[in-house]
């Protein structure tokens, strides 16, 4: 554990005065009749302030020094075979508490580190019996940890990252926790290292397909006898929505994110871009302007540049689809907890989900969205503790 290194947020001052040097020249669309219409994409007159805001009245040296103070970071190096040696920030705190179980948090995109502030304290303090040692990287491509130059780093090598952070820390075993690409990841590590992933909650229920007889007969039974319930029915519509309206982000990152990339380096593109999913993928979540800025000025500020974190979508696609894929089927090894929550991206029926793997907890909530971890902290804290009080280790 030499070469982990605590880790403070310290951005150059150049790189301040270039933002505000860059929004200072920044321009906007002609205004029509539909320019603040969400149907239309992120409304003109919420970039127009939010850019000033940015330029003129938003401190992001308090917000750094806000993070630092409630984040306890560091940053080590690891090896992923084929790509070297990457430098991994992470979020950690430990409970006070012996014998805590350790815990690993991964966001995806637009998300980062941040995600991890609200759940840490719920975490790590010493509640009844059931308490945890909190480790939150930064993906490679993410936040301040490294880029990745190399072709062909997919969700595999996202995985074995994450891995090899936990055992450099000397957690052997831990559990898991995810949503959004932290799904896709996490649910690759209870593939590649079952010995080591011992249970694995998400909160983005990603499932593909509806049970088959030959693998899970009693749920295919189920899936074909059970009418959809209420709530069932409205997962179908949100996914139905996301599927006709929502998804042209991922079509462009999957398959030129060097084009949109070029455009990110453009802090208002970059804002445009994160805000209007901040909007869409949440359940009526009261963002502030500081907020929202603090959330885009991480991927402004990131170590590799908002333009390599959307590789993950390229990637996810064309590198290493096989192993990739496994993800997406039934892991045996891990025990599976699934919290649903109605304004995610994609809903599918909860017998589609038990397929996933041996399911221990399932939740389905009335509201919250996407970013679960950020709009609903308490309500998945629960729903993680109470999964965990079902995990045999």
């Amino acid at each position: 554990m030499s070469d982990i290194t605590p880790f403070k947020i310290d951005v150059p001052d150049a790189a301040i005065k270039k933002l505000k040097d860059k929004l200072e020249l920044a321009d906007l669309p002609d205004e029509v009749e539909f320019s603040n219409d969400w149907s239309y994409g992120t409304p003109r007159d919420d970039i127009q302030r939010l850019a000033r805001y940015w330029k003129d009245g938003y401190d992001w040296r308090a917000h750094e020094a806000k993070l630092n103070a409630q984040l306890p970071q560091f940053k080590t190096t690891v090896n992923v075979e084929g790509f070297g040696d990457l430098n991994i920030h992470f979020v950690h705190k430990k409970s006070s508490k012996p014998g805590s179980i350790p815990l690993l948090f991964c966001h995806g995109w637009p998300g980062h580190f941040m995600e991890v502030a609200k759940i840490l304290p719920l975490l790590t303090g010493n509640k009844e019996d059931l308490s945890f040692d909190v480790v939150a990287p930064s993906l490679p491509n993410f936040g301040f940890s490294d880029g990745v130059k190399k072709r062909g780093f997919g969700i595999p090598q996202y995985a074995e990252t994450l891995h090899k952070v936990m055992i450099k820390l000397g957690y052997n075993k831990y559990v898991t926790q995810g949503g959004d690409w932290g799904y896709v990841i996490t649910r690759l590590i209870g593939v590649q290292y079952p010995s080591s992933c011992i249970a694995s909650h998400v909160n983005f229920v990603r499932a593909k397909k509806p049970p088959e007889f030959l693998k899970s007969p009693l749920l295919y039974i189920q899936h074909k006898i059970t009418p959809y319930t209420d709530f069932e029915k409205a997962f179908r519509e949100r996914s139905e929505w996301f599927q006709t309206e929502g998804i042209g982000y991922n079509v462009e990152q999957s398959t030129r994110p060097s084009t949109i990339g070029i455009a990110l380096t453009d802090p208002v593109a970059l804002l445009a871009w994160i805000y209007e999913k901040l909007h869409d993928w949440t359940d009526n979540y009261p963002w502030t302007d500081d907020e929202i800025l603090t959330w885009i000025s991480i991927y402004q500020f990131s170590t590799a540049g908002a333009a390599a974190s959307v590789r993950i979508y390229y990637e996810s696609k064309h590198a290493e689809l096989e192993r990739g894929e496994k993800a997406f089927g039934y892991v045996p090894k891990v025990q599976l907890g699934l919290s649903y929550f109605p304004k995610d991206l994609v809903l599918p029926p909860r017998t589609w989900g038990r397929a996933l793997g041996p399911v221990v907890f399932e939740s389905v909530h009335g509201d919250g969205g996407h970013f679960a971890a950020h709009e609903r902290p308490e309500v998945l804290v629960d729903d993680l503790r109470r999964m965990i009080e079902k995990v045999k280790f």
